[in-house]
């Protein structure tokens, strides 16, 4: 087949050409606890308060590396999923919002909080933790996904929303 172009006339192949495109699949992974759940999750099954989310992730004190999770929860702040977003080391771990949002968009989370260990004990925010919620904050912001509360575990707990910091 011929067809006549800006600078005269081309021969175009008459077999159509194949194109690869590579497609994205959200794949979940259920964990089954195979204890007794009330240690776990409150009967309500739904967050009203920051103590209720230390209460459940309180045996993040034990850990001797920094781990920095999200929880992403539905319209009625029940938990729809839970992400390890980043383990680091003894005093830091590297989170990007990237990161955070990229399964909160996957899961169709309303909302999410933020939560992670001082393996110090000393739940005191750094600069750091202070800067990297404003970021998550903003981000969630633009995408429309809420930032309920970032929780600091340590031997008690810091919770941005209660220090009115978030």
């Amino acid at each position: 087949m011929t067809i006549n172009t800006l600078f005269g006339p081309e021969e175009v192949p008459t077999k159509p050409r194949s194109i690869r495109i590579k497609r994205i699949k959200a794949v979940f992974d259920t964990l089954t606890i195979r204890e007794e759940v009330a240690k776990y999750l409150p009967l309500s099954n739904r967050f009203t308060s920051p103590s209720q989310i230390h209460q459940m992730f309180s045996f993040l004190q034990q850990e001797t590396k920094e781990y920095f999770l999200t929880l992403h929860l539905d319209g009625k702040n029940r938990i729809v999923c839970m992400e390890e977003v980043s383990v680091g080391s003894l005093n830091q771990s590297i989170v990007h919002p990237r990161e955070v949002f990229k399964t909160a968009l996957l899961s169709s989370a309303a909302a999410i909080v933020l939560m992670h260990n001082h393996p110090s004990l000393d739940p005191t925010p750094s600069r750091e933790d202070r800067e990297i919620t404003r970021r998550l904050k903003e981000a969630g912001d633009l995408l429309g996904i809420r930032v309920l509360d970032h929780i600091i575990v340590g031997e008690s707990y810091f919770s941005f929303v209660e220090q009115g910091l978030l």
